[in-house]
């Protein structure tokens, strides 16, 4: 029997409790038709990572009595943790989201990137960005690969503050 979706040539199926005989069912395939020369791998931060600095940096803006929402998002924008805070505003998930995604889309703090917005105002129409300060990028041998944002302290200095012990409970 075999299966065809109309892109390409039919794969032969086999029923599910076959027995595989062949030396194709043993071992994954090594080459699936794309050249190693056209890869890019990257590093992920764990879950395990994620959470460490999430608590750190939540930690941290309760012993300042501080009520902030946390994330920490990989390169993409996905949400690897997300914790709000007893007493966070409910703007803050989002904009700590945001912070997050901000600081790692563009490998830089988002305290610094509001200078950029000042010189090109553009900046603020990407979607998901927000350009206020509490986000930092978490970086691996100098590539961003996630990014952690605070937000709900009264300035964005504190928020960044918090994501800074963050940052700093991944070690350097």
């Amino acid at each position: 029997m075999a299966i065809g979706l109309g892109l390409g040539p039919a794969v032969p199926a086999r029923a599910a409790d076959a027995p595989c005989r062949s030396a194709e069912c043993a071992a994954p395939a090594t080459n699936d038709g794309v050249a190693p020369q056209n890869v890019v791998e990257t590093a992920h931060l764990t879950e395990r990572a994620a959470e460490k600095a999430a608590r750190a940096a939540l930690a941290a803006a309760v012993a300042a009595g501080q009520r902030v929402s946390v994330a920490v998002l990989d390169r993409g924008g996905n949400a690897i943790v997300v914790l709000r805070g007893d007493g966070a505003g409910p703007h803050t998930y989002e904009s700590a989201q945001r912070k997050a995604y901000t600081a790692a889309s563009f490998n830089a703090p988002t305290s610094v990137l509001v200078g950029r917005l000042e010189r090109n105002p553009t900046l603020a129409d990407i979607p998901g960005t927000l350009f206020l300060a509490g986000g930092l990028p978490l970086t691996y041998q100098g590539s961003p690969i996630a990014g952690i944002g605070v937000a709900g302290a009264p300035s964005g200095l504190l928020d960044e503050e918090f994501a800074r012990a963050g940052v700093d409970a991944l070690g350097h």
